[in-house]
């Protein structure tokens, strides 16, 4: 029987807040003046910032360049440990950015890999703070179980490293996050198209966040709206119920009977 599908009321639930769009976008790589059209296009309700960019060089707000009523979710870019990540956060929410916050813990900076253990220890100093907080994380489901027990509002694992656009390498490892935590499962880093977040979304992710694929486009507003209209339609296959994948041989999709020479 056909059910109909309502994405308006099919909510992304975080930390008590809803959310009907599934596309969380990055502002790192946009130029200021792009940033609030590419939100309208996206139709995004989350869009990251690192706080260092709440005054770009002095000469702009970021924070003038984001629609009212668009969620901020400040990341802890730059931070080397916990304790790092810690003060960053708590130095957001005294700016006025609020209760998310987007751990990303890295002490390697050739392959920008996070720091899973001190991103566990950070998750649970803030959560028992009140944040509600988004880690970016390796996918591995040990560390996902630790987060998900440190309080974590969702998990966010890597596709592929940061800004490399090469889609989703860990494919079978976010799959088992999906299968066995009870949080939304947001795939993060290195989704470099709208084709790719299609594909995570049909595989049962929460949304995708994606920056570097629609900072880096030809058009970048385009881009945008390309990724939302992607990351919807996956939602859709996955809320149907895909088809079913035959391991070996053919199926015909009509019956083979009545041929010409019969």
């Amino acid at each position: 029987m056909s059910k109909n599908i309502d994405l308006a009321k099919d909510k992304l639930v975080l930390g008590g807040h809803e959310f009907t769009s599934r596309f969380i976008l990055g502002s790192g790589k946009f130029s200021l003046d792009l940033v609030k059209a590419c939100i309208e296009k996206a139709d995004a309700q989350i869009i990251t910032l690192a706080l260092r960019r709440a005054n770009d060089g002095g000469l702009a707000n970021i924070l003038d360049y984001i629609p009212d009523n668009v969620t901020l979710l400040p990341n802890t870019s730059g931070a080397r440990n916990a304790d790092e990540a810690v003060r960053i956060a708590r130095l957001s929410r005294e700016l006025g950015c609020g209760d998310f916050v987007k751990i990303e813990i890295m002490r390697d900076s050739k392959y920008l890999l996070p720091d899973n253990f001190e991103t566990i220890k950070a998750t649970e100093i803030l959560a028992k703070e009140g944040f509600i907080v988004m880690p970016y994380m390796y996918p591995d489901l040990n560390v996902a179980r630790d987060l998900a027990n440190a309080g974590a509002a969702c998990i966010m694992p890597l596709g592929a490293p940061i800004g490399s656009n090469k889609g989703i390498c860990t494919k079978e490892f976010i799959q088992i996050l999906i299968d066995e935590i009870d949080l939304p499962i947001i795939v993060d880093a290195g989704i470099g198209r709208p084709s790719q977040a299609c594909e995570a979304m049909e595989m049962g992710a929460a949304a995708v966040m994606a920056n570097t694929a629609v900072a880096t486009a030809g058009d970048v507003e385009i881009m945008a709206e390309a990724f939302k209209k992607a990351i919807e339609a996956g939602r859709m296959a996955y809320l149907s119920g895909l088809g079913r994948t035959l391991t070996k041989g053919a199926s015909a999709s009509s019956p083979l009977t009545g041929y010409l020479r019969d």
